[in-house]
């Protein structure tokens, strides 16, 4: 059968085309692609094309298919795995495989397996590893949103705390305890402190830094004083813009002693810095956010590392328990990932969008590939129905929801477009 993707060539060589994709083996699963999120992690890796360490060195001639934030729902499934999987089932996957030592992924490594396509091909080492995971939502953007939600999931578990005289790591965040996001006005700040309100371990007290107040405004009006409060959180919204000694307000919002776990969603060196100034005692930092520049560094007080001790990591990704987490909290709807969406688009517009990312505004870019339509902003739909009334029903649609996607508008925009 065809199908059209958008493959990588080499640097910055995308190109959307249309070619036949062979029939399934009876370890492989045919799959249809409704909606794939755009990373960064996409922009890096056709910057660089054979450089990068997921993408094969002979890609000009095997080119591999865009995008690992998928979700879609079983076509065909292969003779091994018709007792664990069937046609007409919603997925996710689990794009970080590391199947047997190899970096090989989804969306980077292989010429029929990746999100943005109309069908893709499901190798055999994704079921081996359990790694095609069931969704039981309605709306297929959440389950693409699973993937980076599993990362900001990952990243709260993968903090830690220790006990004077025991050599013992406790994983996770402090139960009531006050937590720090710096930088975090962002998509996956917005993601933070969703799962921050709405899962099972919950701090005390959250306080959220930006620079920029319209993004500010946008979070405290997705996350309001009342939502928290009704989860027994204290929140707070705080602009360092203008601050004379960051650290030392930061500290004064929870009476002095500092945060027992800080995240840095940006990658500056400063912001690492203001993390590493307001750990309170045996308080750890995650410097979650992921730098381009091999040689970035910043000071932190070893002083306070000795004794205190505070501790300083990071994490990167997360794993399919992670991934099932937000998936089942998704489905459940206690997380909202369709608070990082900013835009949405057809598959033709998915190469400019992953070639331009760094300078297109907002936060995640949605694609829906068996559609073509312009990346189109949110807030710009209704400017668009003045045109078209099918535009105009989409901003409607988006206006009742406190203007954020929603199911509701997947399933217009798949029926109607």
């Amino acid at each position: 059968m065809k199908t059209r993707a958008v493959r990588i060539y080499g640097e910055n060589d995308l190109r959307l085309e249309e070619f036949e994709l062979p029939e399934i083996k009876d370890d492989e699963i045919l799959a249809r692609i409704v909606s794939n999120s755009i990373c960064m992690s996409t922009y890096k890796a056709v910057i660089q094309g054979g450089r990068h360490k997921r993408v094969p060195d002979d890609v000009a001639e095997n080119p591999t298919i865009t995008g690992h934030e998928f979700a879609g729902e079983i076509v065909k499934v292969g003779k091994k795995w018709q007792d664990q999987f069937e046609p007409g089932e919603k997925f996710a996957v689990q794009p970080a495989l590391n199947y047997k030592g190899s970096p090989y992924a989804p969306g980077y490594s292989y010429k029929y397996f990746g999100g943005n396509t109309e069908y893709t091909i499901i190798p055999q080492e994704v079921m081996e590893l359990g790694y095609l995971l069931k969704y039981e939502g309605d709306g297929f953007y959440e389950a693409s949103l699973s993937e980076p939600m599993s990362c900001i999931v990952g990243g709260y578990h993968a903090v830690y705390h220790t006990e004077s005289n025991n050599y013992i790591h406790k994983m996770g965040i402090v139960e009531g305890g006050k937590v720090a996001l710096l930088g975090a006005a962002g998509p996956m700040g917005l993601g933070a402190i969703d799962y921050a309100l709405h899962a099972d371990r919950k701090p005390s007290v959250v306080v959220v830094t930006d620079i920029n107040q319209d993004r500010l405004d946008r979070a405290a009006s997705l996350f309001t004083q009342a939502e928290a409060e009704k989860q027994g959180v204290e929140l707070h919204f705080v602009n360092t813009a203008e601050m004379e000694d960051v650290p030392a307000e930061l500290k004064e919002l929870v009476g002095g002693a500092g945060y027992d776990d800080v995240f840095v969603y940006a990658p500056v060196p400063e912001l690492a810095e203001q993390g590493d100034q307001i750990l309170g005692k045996d308080g750890c930092l995650n410097f979650f956010a992921g730098p381009t520049d091999k040689k970035l560094s910043a000071e932190f007080n070893l002083y306070n590392i000795h004794y205190s001790p505070t501790h300083i990591m990071g994490s990167t990704g997360g794993n399919d328990d992670d991934m099932r987490e937000s998936l089942k909290l998704s489905a459940e709807g206690r997380l909202n990932p369709a608070t990082m969406i900013t835009h949405v688009g057809g598959l033709d517009s998915a190469a400019d969008t992953i070639q331009n990312l760094p300078k297109i505004p907002g936060g995640k870019k949605l694609i829906y590939t068996s559609i073509d339509m312009e990346l189109t902003a949110l807030e710009d739909f209704a400017k668009k129905g003045e045109a078209n009334p099918k535009f105009a029903k989409l901003a409607e649609i988006i206006a009742n929801n406190n203007g954020l996607w929603s199911a509701e508008a997947e399933k217009y925009l798949l029926e109607d477009f």
